[in-house]
């Protein structure tokens, strides 16, 4: 990421940050009747500071490597995003409750009972997002019909957002590895943010991947171009993986054949590297048989209008990861998680992601290792 990017991205990040604490200050945390003041402004204020050090060393790297102090300041900004949530929900019903007509005694006597309830719902509401977050991700089942595909029961293990690096390191890799050569796949695919560092950083971390026993293939995320797209690339090929940059492969061989084909993440046009090339990485593929095609973002396939894609596998959403940011999400992106149908030639699945990205939180977003079973239409 280049110094300007990086620029950018701290001022964006940190602009949102601070208003939502702002906001979370003045709107509920000013308001409880159960914490004195000072204990209010001294958390609010060590949130902060722990997400300025989060942001800067996001692209500084100047804190001492360390999974629990990164997963410690990258809580805060779940953490602040949970807050948000509860301050707005506080703040809508605060506002309402004032039209009703109460002594002062009995409201205050309401307040206390709650603001107790929702300091109480917001330590569950937390607490259950780090269960869920650190939890090994469960196998999704889904059943893809295809008109016409030449193997029925054909079956394609995919990971996605593993973002490998930081908090998530090879035991939970090799743990992966183990539950996907178990299911017998016909296929592996990794759509993209399988690394979160430098391909150095992330060679020994990734090293479970020698031990998958089907084909394998990968396409860049949008992360891989924060850390060294051609490096990455170089890396993932080294531990038998094979990158469909801007490239089609044939599954299978004659009749029982189909198109494979990889599309570049949308961040390369940003990056000016490894753009998307669609025209490109339809050169050598046969649009008689029936296409799967990887790309990192749902919102690539309107770039497939024209093209034959009887499928694309996604991820990049996180299915929100935390309830309800994926409302934002899909400010952004078309679809958020799970399987739609497009339109009458075209399907997409999105994956919710095998690992997290920043805080270990998810709610109402587990993640998973998607079992995608293809049967004749």
């Amino acid at each position: 990421m280049g110094i300007k990017h990086q620029i950018i991205f701290i001022l964006g990040f940190l602009s949102v940050l601070a208003l939502t604490n702002y906001y979370v200050y003045r709107r509920f945390f000013c308001f409880l009747s159960l914490w004195p003041r000072k204990i209010c402004t001294s958390l609010i204020i060590a949130i902060m500071v722990g997400e300025i050090i989060f942001a800067v060393n996001f692209v500084a790297a100047f804190i001492p490597e360390s999974p629990i102090l990164y997963m410690l300041l990258s809580a805060l900004v779940g953490v602040t995003f949970i807050l948000f949530i509860v301050a707005l929900s506080y703040d809508l019903i605060i506002s309402a409750s004032r039209k009703v007509p109460l002594s002062l005694e009995r409201r205050q006597a309401i307040k206390i009972i709650f603001d107790s309830s929702v300091l109480v719902g917001s330590i569950a509401y937390t607490w259950s997002g780090f269960i869920q977050g650190l939890k090994q991700p469960a196998v999704n089942d889904v059943i893809v019909q295809i008109d016409n595909f030449p193997v029925n029961g054909f079956t394609i293990v995919q990971l996605s957002d593993l973002h490998i690096g930081h908090t998530i390191k090879a035991d939970f890799l090799k743990e992966i590895v183990a539950r996907t050569n178990a299911m017998h796949p016909d296929i592996v695919v990794i759509t993209g943010d399988l690394v979160d560092v430098v391909a150095e950083k992330a060679r020994k971390e990734l090293a479970p991947l020698n031990d998958l026993n089907a084909p394998s293939f990968f396409v860049t995320g949008n992360h891989e171009y924060y850390h060294g797209v051609e490096s990455i690339l170089e890396l993932v090929e080294s531990l038998g993986v094979l990158p469909l940059a801007n490239k089609a492969i044939q599954i299978g061989s004659g009749d029982k054949s189909f198109n494979l084909v990889g599309i570049n993440d949308l961040t390369g046009t940003r990056f000016g590297i490894r753009a998307p090339d669609v025209e490109t990485a339809y050169l050598n593929a046969d649009t008689t048989k029936p296409t799967i095609v990887l790309s990192h973002q749902p919102k690539a396939l309107p770039l497939l209008a024209q093209y034959r894609c009887d499928l694309m596998l996604s991820g990049h959403t996180h299915g929100g990861q935390i309830f309800p940011f994926g409302l934002l999400v899909m400010l952004d992106q078309p679809y958020l998680s799970g399987l739609y149908r497009h339109n009458a030639e075209q399907q997409i699945f999105v994956s919710r992601g095998t690992g997290y990205w920043g805080p270990p939180l998810r709610v109402f977003a587990p993640s998973e290792i998607s079992r995608i079973v293809i049967t004749k239409g």
